[in-house]
């Protein structure tokens, strides 16, 4: 009987906000499945490295992607990055030797002999971070890759999908007829834009915000029903439904650079030696080796200021997977509290100025952090090992992913931080 995995990823959904009205798809499919209560994200609770640590099930300190945007030391000098461009990984690699330092799922599949796929309708830095050396597929709007990283265009590609439910409509369709129905991956991945993109643009509980929510679980359900004919088929396939991150209301925006320069401790804003590269509600700092006498200082003023919930440095950073490698002094978490929004949605968060011109998001949705709603990810899974309507309370969390898909897929699973899901005991499992 073949085995395969199937996973279809909301992004930015919270599990609070899933119900009978809201994701009637949804509501359905935990009856049948095991439902993980306490699951959570990684630091940053941001989609390209969540992709990183879904792909590898390991933390940033084992695979090297610290953030959505990163610094690389590059010629002995720090250099800040936005790891959602379509060519990142490929300069991560000249720069560093290697795109990730540990193997993915799509390597670890090809080396089985099996397939991957990935379809996905976030940015182009987060798809290619599922498989950045070509071992497998990956379908995106700005870039779509065969195996050998042979660039697909015309029909094999998905460059006329959108960022927006119709986009996630449309992939679903071809990720239904190529990697379920078509060439049947061993792990196959659908990662939707959707809610996490309106969620940016609109307050949270909005009437624009529901929909994305209800089209997301429109395409879900899509999914199972092609999911149910496969295994009447004789497939035996793990179904996964999940998202990476939860999402709270920006109600300040904060910029570090501007703080550490009214300090005195960074020149101006051309000085790259002291860096704060925002992720969202979350924010890494670098500190060139050659200041690294300046560490307590910077450390000292950071730690003082009331955006911060959690300054995190040293041997600290190991609590939240990283490491002090390549010039990273430490992670900010960001003040968050439960105050509801405007429509009564719970949680609210400072965030880091982002870089580049971006929107500051005040008023809506943004993640990041540690805070208690963006790290709510919802997971279900269904299938060999997973009774229905099973309750886990144990906490899980996205490293956890890989090793229960390899497991499933019979392969081996060794040197990650995650572990197969399988072995963690349910409450209330269905008799």
């Amino acid at each position: 009987m073949t085995r395969r995995v199937i996973v279809t990823v909301l992004d930015g959904l919270r599990r609070d906000l899933l119900g009978p009205e809201a994701t009637p798809a949804l509501h359905s499919f935990a009856e049948a499945a095991t439902n993980f209560a306490a699951h959570r994200s990684v630091f940053p609770s941001a989609t390209r490295v969540v992709s990183a640590c879904f792909a590898t099930g390991c933390f940033p300190a084992q695979h090297g992607l610290q953030g959505n945007s990163v610094a690389l030391m590059e010629d002995g000098q720090l250099v800040p990055h936005d790891v959602g461009r379509p060519d990142f990984m490929d300069h991560k690699r000249r720069v560093t030797g290697h795109s990730l330092a540990v193997p993915t799922l799509a390597e670890r599949l090809a080396r089985a002999g099996r397939e991957a796929m990935v379809f996905s309708n976030v940015s182009p830095g987060a798809a290619r971070a599922h498989d950045p050396d070509g071992h497998g597929w990956v379908f995106h709007r700005a870039c779509s890759f065969a195996p050998g990283l042979r660039p697909l265009t015309g029909a094999e590609a998905v460059a006329d999908i959108t960022l927006d439910t119709a986009g996630d409509a449309r992939l679903t369709t071809r990720f239904l007829d190529d990697a379920v129905a078509g060439r049947r991956a061993a792990l196959a991945v659908l990662w939707l834009g959707e809610p996490d993109h309106m969620q940016h643009e609109s307050p949270l509980g909005s009437p624009a915000c529901l929909a994305a929510i209800a089209g997301s679980d429109a395409a879900f359900a899509r999914v199972r029903e092609a999911v149910a004919a496969r295994r009447a088929a004789g497939e035996e396939i793990l179904l996964i439904a999940c998202s990476d991150h939860g999402h709270q209301t920006v109600t300040e925006v904060v910029d570090i650079e501007a703080v550490l320069i009214a300090a005195g401790l960074k020149r101006d804003a051309a000085d790259n030696s002291l860096l704060s590269v925002a992720n969202g509600t979350g924010a890494l700092i670098y500190l060139h080796p050659d200041r690294a006498a300046e560490a307590p200082a910077v450390l000292g003023l950071l730690r003082i200021q009331p955006w911060a919930d959690r300054v995190l440095a040293g041997a600290e950073l190991a609590e939240i997977g990283h490491a002090a490698t390549g010039g990273l002094l430490c992670a900010i978490a960001m003040r968050s509290d439960a105050t509801p929004n405007t429509h009564g949605v719970p949680g609210s968060s400072a965030a880091a100025l982002p870089a580049q011109g971006k929107p500051d998001r005040l008023g809506c949705g943004q993640h990041g952090g540690l805070g208690r709603y963006e790290q709510m990810p919802f997971l279900m899974i269904e299938g060999d090992g997973f009774p229905a309507g099973a309750v886990v309370t144990e906490p899980s969390i996205i490293t956890d992913l890989a090793p229960t898909i390899l497991r499933h897929l019979g392969l081996a699973f060794d040197g990650l931080d995650g572990r197969p899901l399988h072995r963690l005991p349910p409450e209330n499992p269905a008799r």
